[in-house]
């Protein structure tokens, strides 16, 4: 599993640790800090006294406005450091102007939230982050190298060698330590609250809802156009060939044919039935979940347990998402797993259905551009639920979902 933030990486071996590239783009994130915090420092305490002094003259009024407004500039470089340690972006929580020009942009910031939080999480990174950063960098790298040095001026000082040693050995450990911890307080600060993301988020989920909402209505249409249509023809045509080959004499090469054909139709009902099924499965409509998992299990190449258990139906669009989490999970452990079975266990748990879907596999299973998991996890978010994968290298994967039933 590919780690995100500096904090997950620690939680692997000791070892793997020192093998890959935390404990370097750790040190790089430290090293930016000191620098850029003390040219910040430098900087505002120019500005300040100059914007102080010149006030009375009524120049130090834009200096002193652009101290206010330089948490903006100080946390737009924040958050690109912050890619060294925590590989998801943070996102800018300020909104477009609305018109053009200086002024509109320094009045809109001006009466943002996000530019004040800005404005202290400068002051907190001049007056301590920074100065946290070169302490804990001297500490892990200075302090180490001159406790070993220590000897060479005091030859009776020679056990401090192996601890010096041993102190530096830990240094990337520390060092990734920081720098997580850091990354965590600065993500925590310059994160955009939900008020912030204001009716656009909002919009965007409403959106996306009725995007699979109409989808969903689309693919119940298409299934019924099946069921009721095509197929239904089909069987006619079934029952009408087998009428013509009763009426054609035996052995004959129209009887012949006329077995061939009805022998094909009836493929072709079986192919546009089990079409109709991954569509919209008429089991999922009329008898709920448990049903269609347990009819989806029985045609599965896998054998599946299925252990579903609720106390009564939840709403369509609840149990649609569940299916398709259910069905595109045996699909993948069919097709990529290596599995020999696989389980199915869902309960409800007041108004949150919990679903998992495992197998014992070979794992690796990692959502991808396109994929299938991807797409399960869209459909997820779209219900405002939240889709987990725990799929290492040689196995089990499982998949849990939590969906809210409101």
């Amino acid at each position: 599993m590919r780690h995100r933030t500096a904090w997950q990486a620690l939680g692997q071996n000791p070892l793997k640790v020192l093998g890959s590239s935390w404990p370097w783009r750790s040190l790089a994130y430290l090293l930016t800090g000191v620098a850029f915090g003390a040219v910040t420092v430098a900087v505002l305490l120019v500005a300040l006294a100059a914007g102080v002094a010149s006030l009375v003259v009524l120049v130090g009024a834009p200096i002193l406005l652009g101290v206010a407004l330089s948490g903006v500039a100080v946390t737009r470089v924040e958050r690109r450091r912050l890619r060294l340690v925590d590989l998801d972006p943070v996102p800018d929580p300020h909104r477009a102007p609305d018109a053009t020009g200086p002024a509109a942009w320094v009045r809109t910031r001006l009466r943002e939230p996000a530019t004040w939080r800005e404005l202290g999480f400068t002051v907190v990174s001049a007056t301590a982050l920074w100065w946290m950063d070169l302490l804990v960098l001297a500490f892990a790298l200075v302090v180490p190298v001159l406790v070993i040095l220590s000897p060479v001026d005091d030859p009776g000082a020679w056990p401090l060698t192996p601890v010096g040693v041993g102190l530096l050995a830990a240094a990337p450990y520390t060092i990734t330590a920081w720098a997580g911890a850091r990354a965590a307080v600065t993500r925590l600060m310059l994160a955009p609250r939900d008020d912030e993301l204001g009716r656009a988020l909002t919009d965007v989920r409403a959106s996306r809802t009725r995007l699979v909402d109409a989808f969903d209505a689309e693919r119940r249409r298409i299934e019924r156009d099946l069921h009721d249509g095509a197929q239904q023809r089909l069987v006619s045509l079934n029952v009408m060939l087998g009428l013509a080959a009763l009426d054609a004499p035996p052995d004959s090469p129209v009887a012949a044919r006329l077995a061939e054909a009805q022998e094909q139709v009836t493929l072709a009902v079986e192919e546009l039935r089990e079409l109709s099924r991954g569509v919209h499965p008429k089991a999922l409509t009329d008898q709920g979940l448990a049903a269609a998992v347990e009819n989806l299990a029985a045609r599965s190449a896998l054998p599946v347990t299925v252990d579903i258990r609720l106390p009564h139906r939840l709403p369509l669009p609840v149990e649609t998402a569940a299916y398709f989490v259910v069905a595109e999970a045996l699909t993948n452990a069919v097709k990529h797993s290596g599995a020999s079975g696989a389980r199915v266990h869902a309960r409800l748990h007041t108004d949150v259905l919990t679903l998992s879907v495992g197998d014992d596999g070979t794992g690796g299973a990692e959502p991808s551009a396109g994929g299938g998991l991807v797409g399960l996890a869209d459909r997820v978010a779209a219900a405002d639920g939240r889709l987990r994968v725990s799929s290492p290298q040689g196995g089990p994967t499982l998949l849990h979902v939590e969906l809210p039933c409101r």
